[in-house]
């Protein structure tokens, strides 16, 4: 069994954290009431035209939120390792010489999508094109620098594919079944478990 370092000690108490808090949003929201933590953000400026979305939809969003706040910081944190570690290993050049052509090619043109489209560029950087999915290839093409940050390749590629299968329904804008809520808690304890 891999040991508790203070660091693993810690990701794994904001996780639980999270998915605490996610579950008391569920509460309130299927349940129609306030646990007075008075920890979500007012919705400002569009004050005028959301009350006019149906009560339903917005009490869906609201119970939405943390799965999609979970997402958010594990796809956010999986990158920050990936580019660490593959900077680490070749310096700037790392996108060209360790990222597969195709998912360079695919996270460009979405890069290029946004720039022709007017829009503010989400970022500079590709890598934050990609999803957990072709994060997962990268890994596995790297295995070489990860195999001492994780316990198993196939764990690596069983976890990233099921974060991206899980990934669907919120990028989409669709309810997780509450299955699938297990499942997201699951994969991201497994996500911090693997690591050695």
């Amino acid at each position: 069994m891999t040991p508790l370092t203070p660091e693993r000690a810690l990701k794994l108490f904001v996780i639980s954290n999270q998915l605490a808090e996610r579950e008391l949003d569920r509460i309130e929201a299927e349940h129609d009431l306030s646990l007075h933590r008075n920890h979500r953000r007012e919705i400002g400026e569009d004050e005028d035209y959301y009350p006019q979305i149906e009560r339903a939809i917005r009490t869906e969003a609201a119970s939405m939120a943390p799965h999609y706040e979970v997402f958010y910081s594990l796809e956010r944190t999986i990158r920050a390792l990936v580019i660490d570690t593959l900077e680490g290993a070749e310096g700037d050049g790392w996108w060209e010489k360790r990222v597969p052509e195709q998912i360079r090619v695919e996270a460009e043109k979405s890069q290029q999508r946004e720039v022709d489209s007017g829009v503010t560029p989400r970022s500079d950087q590709p890598i934050n094109y990609t999803n957990f999915g072709e994060l997962g290839q990268i890994i596995n093409k790297n295995w070489d620098l990860f195999d001492q940050t994780f316990s198993s390749q196939k764990a690596v590629g069983r976890v990233m594919m099921s974060l991206n299968t899980l990934r669907g329904p919120i990028a989409h804008c669709s309810p997780l079944a509450e299955d699938e809520i297990v499942r997201l808690r699951l994969s991201v304890r497994d996500w911090y478990r693997i690591q050695s």
